[in-house]
């Protein structure tokens, strides 16, 4: 198979789903064309400027970093079709009607370059009945692809075949969606809302049902349905309200029109909700609109009432004892709720069943496999585990015959009873749909493994399912040293030539904090990489890449021995950043999730930054009313010699405002590619889309360097700001403390990151070496910690993990 290069893509319509779909493509750097109507007035592409202006505004963002906005080519129908025969990738995105979608078919298919893919995001419409539209040349090259909102956040994309869509063409775009975007795909068979909607749709209607059945309010169902039950924060009403409630009544009624009693048992249960009928009618949407199920007004979270169709006072939680419930082994947790006298028991028992049922009576039309439907659910809706996880975890046969009962006494939403494949033969046998020959197959009536497609060889360490045979980073490759707190590992097996090879450091703590014996373990990294493998890569398969520095750890010292303790660990830990710096091999830095503090302090010592995409990393050590202490002061102010230094002036101030502004305020990348902006990370760095592909391309990169010939940078002085500096920034800090934006201690705790950032009490252009400003650094960050200020939101930090403003 040829490679499938996309150099260009368009996209066509500029609504929600369209211009998200733009922004995420220029986020992994592939250009993009956005399409939509010529405008009636003004400019004709005003459409499509207004909805790009728009992306800037969102929240949560679409785009990494907000100008990039920029980068989204703007077009219209009537001027700039011609435009489409660069495009290798063809996005139609407009709105859910079967006829507006046919006729842009018509309009678009002479300008389709002879090698182009074109694909459908719809929701739910039929693809074999779009394709009906378009030339039989381009039949072969269509296929639907069905992102998930929001784009950039959501991992799902489901692909739809017809009967004539080529294979080769379907493993291509899986290929490019995988890799170049970051996604998981999951193929979906052609029928209503696919595989996600069809199965959380169906669950969303039957949890409503439910909760009238029960009698339970929209905030306590959001509270049992929550992070308590595995499930995305938002519940399930919080949920329709960020996806929309137009959007989920339009899912909903492409069930009603296309199914029937016949087609699929569980229709009864599909009529649209009372409830959001009249917030429909009440033009209440969601989060769009400001209003839906919840409502907020000032501080307030108001929750619909249907009776009154007023909004009251919400916040209400849940029984505590069915969340010590939802704590206990899945099949000790399911006996329980089961058996509950309670509503919210008996509630989350009946959900927790329709799913089951529901996914089992379909599992044969909507998928090819259980691994479809469970890895469906996780990408598309949030859940920890997909129904058929949860099911074969808390014991196959025994929920099994639970559900049945329940069939049976006229409890479940349907009368269909469960397949035969459920009691009898491989899956009965196997404990479970997922095993390690693969995942079941209702249709073909046997376990089928992943796709072997070449660019899952990019995934070390895919995610896996409960049941699945798939290797464990935990437990993988060669172990060279293990503690609680590290795993030195490598992934080269024993016929490793001498010299080659990577040692993998795999931090163990709690959120990857970073203590004094992670430090030793990553000191004794460098030092085995160094007599005999070519490099040393800093990655875990779980995030966060590091929370930053074990301030628990390090408080007990402090009680015994005082501040001299917390010096001498400051001193380490500087150390082992220098060690990893000018390590005689590349450490490069695999990061995902959170890089905060020390975390971030590890990242910018290494040699190279591998990054996925949604990292979040700064220096927030002010939050807890300290200083970073682990040479993140002292990078910043290294990096401001390094930029001025290519700059015809010699004031270094002006390269080194934006880097304290980032300290002092504690500011977090909010994507990798803002990270990049803020100076955490360097142009050189790569930024990864599919955060399983982390691993290996921080091992070709590391390998990369070396046989590149790496050597460590030259240890060299470089000037720093001085003491006139830090008169500049402490003017501008008085501004603000006199003006109430920051309160006296944090006025204290930026005059002290200016007098490290520019080195303390010298000339301006004095040089200055990193162990001097280590030093300054240390010094700073030992009397915070003695100030009773400092010390509060250090505490109040550890008890209730929210920062104290004082």
């Amino acid at each position: 198979m040829s490679r499938f290069q996309v150099k260009k893509v368009a996209v066509l319509g500029a609504g929600v789903m369209g211009a998200q779909i733009a922004a995420h493509l220029v986020n992994v750097k592939v250009p993009v064309v956005l399409f939509d109507l010529p405008a009636k007035e003004g400019p004709k592409n005003g459409i499509v400027t207004r909805a790009v202006e728009g992306l800037k505004k969102l929240k949560p963002s679409p785009l990494g970093v907000a100008d990039d906005a920029s980068l989204i080519g703007q077009a219209n129908y009537e001027e700039h079709l011609e435009q489409l025969r660069d495009c290798d990738l063809i996005i139609e995105a407009i709105a859910e009607r079967m006829d507006w979608k046919l006729d842009l078919y018509k309009k678009i298919a002479p300008f389709v370059a002879p090698h182009a893919i074109v694909a459908s995001n719809t929701s739910g419409l039929s693809i074999t009945k779009l394709s009906e539209a378009l030339p039989e040349s381009i039949k072969p090259r269509f296929c639907g692809i069905h992102f998930f909102n929001p784009p950039r956040y959501m991992v799902l994309v489901e692909l739809i075949n017809t009967p004539t869509t080529s294979p080769e063409v379907l493993d291509q775009l899986e290929a490019f969606v995988t890799s170049g975007l970051g996604k998981g795909v999951v193929r979906a068979h052609d029928t209503p809302n696919f595989v996600a909607n069809r199965v959380g749709i169906a669950g969303m209607l039957a949890t409503m049902k439910e909760v009238e059945n029960f009698g339970l309010t929209y905030d306590v169902v959001d509270d049992l349905t929550g992070k308590k039950l595995g499930r995305a924060s938002s519940g399930t009403f919080r949920t329709a309200d960020v996806v929309g409630l137009d959007t989920m009544a339009h899912v909903i009624k492409t069930l009603q029109d296309n199914l029937d009693d016949k087609s699929d048992p569980f229709y009864a249960s599909f009529g649209t909700p009372a409830v959001l009928k009249k917030l429909l009618e009440l033009g209440n949407l969601g989060q769009k609109a400001k209003a839906g199920f919840y409502k907020k007004v000032g501080r307030d979270v108001l929750r619909f009432d249907l009776e009154s169709e007023e909004y009251v006072p919400g916040g209400q939680k849940a029984d505590e004892v069915y969340g010590r419930m939802l704590r206990k082994p899945a099949a000790e947790r399911l006996r329980l709720l089961r058996n509950a006298e309670g509503a919210q028991g008996q509630f989350l028992w009946a959900i927790l069943r329709n799913s089951f049922h529901y996914a089992a009576v379909h599992l044969g039309t909507i998928a090819d496999n259980a691994r479809d439907v469970d890895q469906a659910m996780r990408w598309g809706f949030g859940m920890k585990q997909g129904p058929f996880e949860l099911w074969q975890e808390a014991g196959w046969l025994d929920v099994a015959k639970m559900i049945q009962e329940d069939i049976d006494a006229g409890k479940a939403l349907s009368k269909a009873p469960l397949p035969e494949w459920v009691f009898k033969g491989p899956v009965a046998e196997a404990g479970g749909v997922h095993t390690a020959q693969g995942s079941w197959s209702a249709s073909a009536q046997k376990f089928i493994a992943r796709r072997a497609l070449p660019v899952y060889e990019r995934q070390h360490f895919p995610e896996k399912l409960l049941g699945e045979a798939l290797p464990d980073f935990a437990t993988a490759g060669t172990t060279l040293h293990e503690d609680d707190a590290i795993r030195l590992w490598t992934l080269e097996g024993a016929d490793r030539a001498p010299g080659t090879g990577i040692v993998i450091a795999s931090i163990k703590t709690k959120m990857h904090a970073i203590g004094p014996d992670v430090a030793e373990g990553l000191a004794q990294a460098v030092d085995i990489a160094e007599k005999d493998y070519e490099g040393v890569v800093i990655w875990s398969g779980d995030e966060p890449f590091s929370a930053g520095a074990d301030l628990q750890a390090m408080l007990p010292a402090f009680m015994v021995a005082g501040v001299s303790a917390i010096e001498g660990a400051e001193a380490e830990l500087q150390n082992t950043m220098l060690r990893i710096r000018y390590a005689n091999v590349p450490v490069v830095a695999a990061v995902r999730g959170l890089a905060l503090g020390g975390g971030c302090e590890l990242a910018v010592h290494s040699a190279r930054r591998v990054v996925h995409m949604e990292s979040y990393i700064g220096l927030v050590e002010v939050g807890v009313g300290l200083v970073p202490g682990a040479g993140g002061l002292t990078y910043i102010a290294r990096r401001a010699a390094e930029n001025a230094a290519t700059s015809t002036g010699k004031d270094i101030l002006p390269f080194l405002t934006e880097g304290f502004t980032a300290a002092a305020m504690a500011k977090v990348g909010t994507s990798a590619l803002e990270s990049r902006k803020l100076g955490y990370l360097l142009d050189s760095d790569v930024i990864v889309p599919h955060k399983d592909e982390l691993l290996f391309v921080a091992i070709n990169e590391a390998k990369s360097l070396a046989k590149g010939g790496w050597r460590a940078p030259a240890k060299r002085l470089f000037p720093v700001a001085g003491r006139s500096g830090i008169a500049t920034i402490k003017g501008s800090l008085v501004n603000m403390r006199d003006g109430g934006f920051i309160s006296p201690h944090d006025f204290h705790i930026a005059s002290l990151i200016a007098e490290v950032v520019c080195g303390g009490d010298v000339d301006a252009g004095t040089l200055v070496s990193e162990e001097y400003l280590m030093t300054l650094e240390r010094k700073a960050f030992c009397a915070l910690i003695e100030h009773p200020k400092t010390q509060e939101r250090i505490l109040g930090m550890l008890s209730t993990g929210k920062p104290v403003r004082n």
